[in-house]
């Protein structure tokens, strides 16, 4: 690929090249990030599970862990959710004030019905007056900090908001826009619709639009830029059990032609590393290796491991336990055909979950109020 793709610029920070670590509740924690980091050689932009802006500002314990950086992480991105345009401006403004990040991203795309329910996530940008509002308040809170969003489609195929919502960004003074090609209906399942990532692309040419869904490779994310004119890409699913990934995408933006396919024994050493980060950053092995079971049938995907040693691996609580099953796989086996595609979540669900009477009309958001906010950060 041609090395005169554009670098990513988001407000004073460069992202070369172009390519952005999906904020993810429960996967992009600061052990998660410095895998991908390492892989990448320290290039893209890599931002932080969801953070609740009420959390925040009432210093919720957890949430306050959530947002500790690791030394070598620059720039340090936070992902806010909130629906209350005053209490998105005071996270803001707390962060900004003390110095907790150097870029705010706002969610606008997460599916799940806890946030849903509320008014939130990809439930949020029905209500135009109301996301312009959190926008304003973002951004004048933000000061010198870009201030980006992350959104879907629209709420179903009958419910179509991304141009709308696209619009209004630029309006507000919104550094860039990341946008799903699925609505929130549609959740995981399915394709991701790469046409309408370059509909918004030509719809705010003002402002870098990236492209989000379905990039399982290196390959998928230059052809995504390739087919939609996009001005960067967001990886989430595609680097579950696969933090390698990243290095894949810098070899393919910068020419080269290499693809990582890790033997079992390199991939069982990144998955202790993992699990050694996690331990570290909770300040408790067992509390790492814990959180680290879910990630285990990602790393494992394809590779020729019975259903017992799996069941076995993903019920460890040490780091010795966890070792000693992996000594006991067959390490010398080659990447296996079949290892890619898709991981994580894949189903789909036709109703989104939304409040009473949400989609009467778009321009009414009586019965929001902070208390609509979600008390708790990440997964």
């Amino acid at each position: 690929m041609s090395t005169a793709l554009p670098s990513l610029k988001i407000g004073p920070h460069t992202a070369s090249p172009p390519v952005v670590l999906a904020p993810m509740a429960g996967i992009t924690n600061a052990p998660f990030r410095t895998l991908c980091r390492e892989f990448s050689g320290g290039k893209g932009l890599f931002v932080s599970e969801m953070i609740t802006t009420r959390a925040l500002v009432e210093r919720n314990e957890k949430t306050m862990q959530l947002i500790r950086f690791g030394p070598t992480e620059q720039p340090r991105s936070i992902q806010l959710y909130g629906v209350d345009p005053a209490t998105v401006g005071k996270a803001v403004r707390m962060i900004a004030d003390e110095d907790l990040a150097d870029h705010i991203d706002l969610n606008f795309g997460c599916p799940v019905p806890k946030v849903t329910r509320k008014g939130g996530g990809s439930a949020l940008p029905y209500k135009r007056n109301l996301l312009r509002a959190i926008l304003r308040e973002a951004v004048t809170g933000a000061g010198d900090l870009p201030v980006t969003m992350k959104m879907r489609k629209g709420i179903d195929d009958d419910h179509l908001t991304a141009l709308d919502a696209g619009r209004i960004a630029v309006d507000e003074g919104i550094t860039a826009i990341a946008l799903h090609g699925r609505t929130a209906a549609q959740h995981y399942a399915g394709t991701a619709d790469w046409d309408a990532i370059a509909r918004l692309k030509a719809h705010v040419p003002e402002i870098p639009v990236l492209g989000n869904g379905d990039i399982w490779s290196a390959d998928d994310a230059v052809r995504m830029m390739r087919e939609t004119g996009c001005d960067g890409v967001v990886v989430g699913r595609g680097c579950l059990g696969r933090p390698w990934l990243f290095s894949d995408l810098v070899a393919a933006f910068e020419g080269g032609a290499a693809s990582a396919a890790p033997p079992l024994r390199e991939v069982a050493a990144v998955m202790l590393r993992h699990a050694t980060l996690l331990g570290e950053w909770l300040g408790d092995e067992a509390r790492g290796v814990i959180d680290f079971r879910k990630h285990v049938a990602w790393y494992l995907k394809g590779f020729s491991v019975g259903s017992e040693m799996r069941r076995r691996l993903a019920v460890t609580s040490s780091l010795a336990e966890l070792e000693d099953g992996l000594a006991e796989l067959d390490l010398d086996q080659e990447w296996p055909v079949g290892a890619e595609g898709p991981r994580g979540r894949t189903s789909g669900k036709n109703r989104v979950v939304l409040p009473d009477g949400w989609l009467n009309d778009p321009y009414d958001c009586a019965g929001l109020s902070e208390d609509a906010e979600l008390d708790t950060s990440g997964g």
